[in-house]
């Protein structure tokens, strides 16, 4: 069984690529559920009503990860 959930993309940080299809790879700021906002990287089509698997970051993932990728 197909269970329901809800989202809201809070904030638009950046467009990573776009396929031929206007799939877009997105790192946007969502809340899922009505929980607070994490960032979020996954691809979404155009109009943000479909989406594919993707990952979801805490805020302190996110510092992790923004440190890792500056020290390289």
């Amino acid at each position: 069984m197909k269970q329901e959930f809800s989202y809201e993309i809070v904030e638009e940080i950046a467009i990573l690529s776009e396929n031929t299809q206007g799939w877009r790879k997105e790192f946007n700021l969502v809340s899922w559920n009505g929980r607070p906002p994490k960032f979020d990287l996954r691809d979404w089509s155009a109009d943000h009503e479909k989406m594919g698997k993707g990952i979801t970051l805490t805020n302190e993932e996110f510092d992790i990860l923004s440190k890792a990728i500056k020290s390289m």
